[in-house]
């Protein structure tokens, strides 16, 4: 079969679709939708079709009206596009393409549609910054530069890189009012900074473009690197005068009796005395001084409930809780607490979850393996099992655990998942 000749056709009739459909067309078309897209849909130059089967050649054949014989072939857009028009098709390359498949894409336009809007944010930039104090800050040129470079504003659609790049400059320039590069700062709370620049308390969270903006903008003006973990980030928030939330957050512990001589200490002194649990806050961690007795060893708990069943029976080790993933309030106790020369165990979950989380913890603090043995897995899954205990699955990604080679096949063969509860009446043993 042929392509019959043009009869007055402005859309492809039955026959001609089905022709134009068969498998031997199909890395033609393939090609083809390529080079316009990349050619801002103008049928011009060519493309080249390599390792040809019978069945390609005979479409090509009789697609292009004259024989294709070798297991290669060249075919010029400007004259498939002829050929298809004066072919019962009746329409040229580029509306085929689009009645054959999704519509085409225009990527030349695309790209320079893009490169106009990335310039229009720019350009926006820069006036922002000129008509604020940023404009006679030496550091500002770089702070742009840098984020142009890396690109995390190109990846965000026009309306929000003009907005968050607008917000960073003016919180900038709020920080930094003057021409003085160490000036006498306003104080500023964090929540209380981003509703004046975002409308929300939440703007600047952790995490957030625009925050990250910000402490390399101020980073930049502080002539310090630029941070990589919560900590130094909320200290460079502080090198700014801006105060972060520091509150919210809590860690749970218990049994710690720090030795400093100030209220602060002897408050956790008599909680630990009394069989108490405290919640601490990263504002209260930054003013302790926990100091601990020489050899204290710190007993570490995923679930709250083995604190809670600690302080019910009058258990003595000191304790902390990271209530699930370590958050950063839990870390900056451990540091505090690592600092002071405390050795560490750690319990968790036996879940693939749980293992993650004590990988973290015990390479971090260098943490012994608290009850977390290949062995401890095996006899609490019997246990459950000869007292009847509802099994629960074992899901998810497997982890190998770095402290224990046999722990995470021991998991796979048994499939029993085992929270922290399981094992209670043997951490309050080692907890006495």
């Amino acid at each position: 079969m042929t392509v019959p000749e043009r009869a007055g056709a402005h859309s492809p009739d039955a026959d001609a679709l089905a022709f134009l459909t068969r498998p031997g067309l199909t890395r033609l078309w393939t090609a083809a939708r390529t080079r316009l897209e990349r050619n801002g849909l103008q049928p011009a130059g060519a493309i080249r079709l390599e390792r040809l089967d019978a069945q390609e050649r005979e479409a090509l054949s009789l697609l292009l009206a004259k024989p294709v014989n070798g297991p290669t072939a060249t075919i010029r857009l400007p004259d498939l596009d002829a050929r298809l028009r004066t072919s019962a098709v009746g329409r040229g390359l580029a509306s085929t393409l689009g009645q054959l498949g999704p519509p085409l894409t225009d990527r030349r336009a695309a790209r320079d549609a893009a490169a106009a809007e990335r310039a229009l944010v720019w350009s926006t930039a820069q006036t922002e910054v000129e008509a604020t104090s940023l404009s006679a800050q030496p550091w500002t040129g770089q702070w742009l530069e840098e984020i142009r470079r890396g690109g995390i504003l190109a990846r965000q659609d026009q309306h929000t890189a003009t907005i968050v790049i607008t917000q960073a400059v003016q919180i900038l320039a709020t920080l930094f009012p003057g021409t003085d590069p160490d000036p006498t700062p306003a104080s500023w709370g964090r929540g209380e900074l981003a509703t004046r620049a975002t409308g929300s308390a939440h703007g600047l969270d952790d995490g957030t473009l625009l925050s990250r903006l910000v402490l390399r903008g101020i980073a930049l003006a502080r002539g310090v690197e630029l941070p990589a973990d919560a900590p130094t980030r909320r200290a460079l928030w502080r090198m700014a005068s801006v105060t972060p939330d520091e509150v919210s957050s809590t860690v749970l512990a218990y049994g710690l009796r720090p030795t400093g001589g100030t209220w602060r200490e002897a408050a956790l002194r008599e909680r630990a005395d009394h069989h108490m649990e405290a919640h601490l806050t990263l504002r209260e961690l930054r003013t302790l001084h926990l100091k601990m007795p020489p050899g204290t060893r710190v007993h570490v708990c995923e679930n709250p409930r083995v604190v809670e069943a600690a302080a019910d029976s009058g258990r003595t080790a000191p304790l902390v809780c990271t209530s699930g993933s370590a958050t950063t309030v839990v870390l900056a106790l451990l540091d505090a607490l690592a600092a002071s020369g405390c050795t560490f165990a750690y319990h968790g979950d036996f879940d693939w979850p749980g293992i993650t989380l004590a990988n973290r913890i015990m390479q971090r603090y260098r943490a012994e393996p608290w009850r977390m043995r290949a062995a401890d897995y095996e006899y609490l899954a019997t246990r459950t099992q000869v007292l009847g205990t509802p099994q629960i699955a074992l899901t998810g990604t497997p982890a190998e655990a770095g402290w224990d080679p046999e722990l995470a096949p021991a998991m796979n063969t048994l499939g029993i998942a085992l929270h922290e509860e399981a094992a209670l009446d043997l951490l309050m043993e080692d907890l006495g």
